[in-house]
Order: C-alpha cells, then sequence, then structure tokens
C-alpha cells in the first residue's frame, strides 16, 4: 500500500534495443505501485551495429509501439506521460529519426538517456525494495545494447557504468544455426569472457573487493533475462511481479537453462513454458551473459527483480 503522501499517477515508456515498454504506476515519493505495465519487441536495434544508423521498418515499428502505450496510459488516467530512450538511440548517428518519428507518432518528446543515468536509474529502482536495500549489492541489468554493472549498498552507490555488452548487440556479432553449434558457442562465450577480463573487471574489481567487506555481495538481475529465468523455472505463462520478484537462480539452474536453450531449435524453444515466443531468439545471449557474468566474478546465485530502471524515472517523473 502507498504512505500517506500525495499520490499521483505517472506513466513512463522505455524505448530499448530490443524492446519498448510501458510501465503506469501510482507514485508517493519512494513508493511505486504499478497500475498498468506492457511490452513490445520492436527490435530497435536490427541492423543497427554495422552502420551505427537506426533502420527505418524497425523506428517505425517502435514509435507505433509508442503511440499505443500512450494511448494506453491516457486511458489509465497518467498525469504525466515520459519516453526515455537508451543504448541503441544514444550510440545511433541517425537517432533524431527516432525521436522525430516517435513525437510525430504520438505528440510526445523522447529523452535520450547517458549510460551513467541508465546505471543510476537502475540501481534506484532496485533498491526500492527494502530487503534489497539492507544489503551490497552487484546489480546486472542486461538490456539489448548495453548492460550496466552496479554496486552499492542501500541508497549508496560505489560504481555504476553502462558497457557496450547487450543481447541483441551480441546476436547480431554472433549470428548462429538453429540450433546453434558448439563451435557458435563456444566463440560467443569466449567473447563475453574476454570482454569482462579486458573492459569490466579492472573496474569492478576495486569496488567489489571494497564492496565484500561491509558483507556478502549478492548478485542481483534485472531487466528480461532474470524475469524470463523465473518464469521458466516456476513455468509461469505470464508476466507475474509477485511470482517473479525475489526468485533465486542457482549458478547450477541458470547452466541448466543455458544448456536446454542452446541445445533446443528455435521451434521448440518458443513451447517451453514460461518463456514468450517473440524472446525465444535473444534469451540465448541473455542466458549466456548471466552465466559467464556468474563464473567470472564467482557468483553462485542470482536473484531476478522485477524493479529497475522504470520505477527510478517513474519518480522523477
Amino acid at each position: 500500500m502507498l504512505g500517506v503522501m500525495q499520490i499521483s499517477r505517472r506513466a513512463v515508456i522505455d524505448v530499448g534495443t530490443n524492446s519498448v515498454k510501458l510501465l503506469v504506476a501510482d507514485v508517493a515519493g519512494t513508493e511505486v505501485h504499478p497500475v498498468h505495465e506492457e511490452s513490445r519487441q520492436t527490435r530497435l536495434g536490427k541492423g543497427f551495429y554495422e552502420s551505427h544508423r537506426l533502420q527505418p521498418e524497425p523506428i517505425a515499428r517502435t514509435a507505433e509501439a509508442v503511440w499505443e502505450f500512450a494511448g494506453m496510459a491516457r486511458q489509465h488516467s497518467a498525469d504525466s506521460i515520459r519516453v526515455i530512450a537508451t543504448s541503441a538511440a544514444r550510440d545511433a548517428t541517425n537517432s533524431s529519426d527516432l525521436t522525430d518519428a516517435i513525437e510525430k507518432a504520438s505528440g510526445l518528446k523522447t529523452e535520450i538517456i547517458t549510460g551513467a543515468r541508465e546505471a543510476d536509474w537502475a540501481f534506484r529502482g532496485v533498491t526500492t525494495d527494502s530487503q534489497l536495500a539492507k544489503t551490497p549489492l552487484l546489480l546486472l541489468d542486461v538490456g539489448g545494447g548495453s548492460t550496466e554493472f552496479i554496486l552499492g549498498h542501500g541508497k549508496k552507490k560505489s560504481f555504476g557504468y553502462s558497457f557496450h555488452l547487450g543481447t541483441v548487440r551480441l546476436m547480431e556479432k554472433f549470428p548462429h544455426g538453429d540450433p546453434p553449434t558448439k563451435a557458435e558457442f563456444n566463440a560467443a562465450r569466449d567473447w563475453i569472457k574476454n570482454m569482462l577480463d579486458a573492459e569490466v573487471w579492472p573496474l569492478l574489481e576495486p569496488a567489489l573487493l571494497h564492496e565484500k567487506k561491509s558483507g556478502v555481495v549478492k548478485l542481483v538481475g534485472t531487466g528480461g533475462t532474470p524475469g524470463i529465468l523465473a518464469r521458466i523455472e516456476k513455468k509461469l505463462d505470464r508476466f507475474d511481479r509477485n511470482k517473479i520478484e525475489g526468485t533465486i537462480l542457482s549458478f547450477e539452474k541458470v547452466v541448466a537453462h543455458r544448456k536446454n536453450l542452446w541445445r533446443s531449435p528455435l521451434a521448440e524453444r518458443k513451447e517451453i513454458p514460461g518463456l514468450p515466443k517473440l524472446r525465444a531468439d535473444v534469451i540465448l545471449t541473455g542466458v549466456l551473459i548471466y552465466e559467464v557474468v556468474m563464473e567470472e566474478f564467482g557468483f553462485s546465485e542470482l536473484l531476478a527483480s522485477t524493479r529497475g530502471l522504470r520505477f527510478a524515472a517513474v519518480m522523477d517523473n
């Protein structure tokens, strides 16, 4: 329940590299009560990474989804609607094509947020869970085009950085067969390991070692992949925040899910209970990123959070 503070109903439309997501919520201070949530996979990053130009068809799909979600937000009596865009939009040389298309379709302006802002909001959103605010945590927010690594305890963030590691980005960098071959799996896995060793670990290690002095650091995942793994684990045919939030996946479970997903053809993956059909391709790179991070950084468990970027964005709305 929301507290006695004044409540306002707000909406955030999050334009990501893989999907567009809507959150309509009642907000009172730092309390966020979701009223309505939707997701559309528009694959904005499709065909993007060779030229760093957003392509016309994904732009059109994305603008249409924003228009549709803006209508839903108004139907739910949102007092304000905020549109934010992340990795693909900020890396694109033609980001104005996207923002112009969105404004033409919906009348809404789009904020393209920095990687630092994305990391900050992800941490603030996840730690609206009072239990997660009590312990040191490493938050991993794996998106379509980038991954945010955020380290902190309570409301204090000691490390936050956005890296060019994402599910769609990786899928386009390492195309694979159906099902993927062992060689294709190894190529993607080795690239992630090398990227973590060369780019992430040198920056993260000092802060992580310092944070461990305060207690055991939990690995928390937000975004699509942990939620989908939790749904597969619990065989949930739809998104259920209450059942997904706080699901703990052991390293062994993550490995088992990765093995099953990577050896199954796309048609079989689409029939896995809990795995949305439109996510059956991109889940491969998502689960692999989490597995390699857990292995490389020595985490035995992954805790799934359904909060994150949009929770903080709607608080700031």
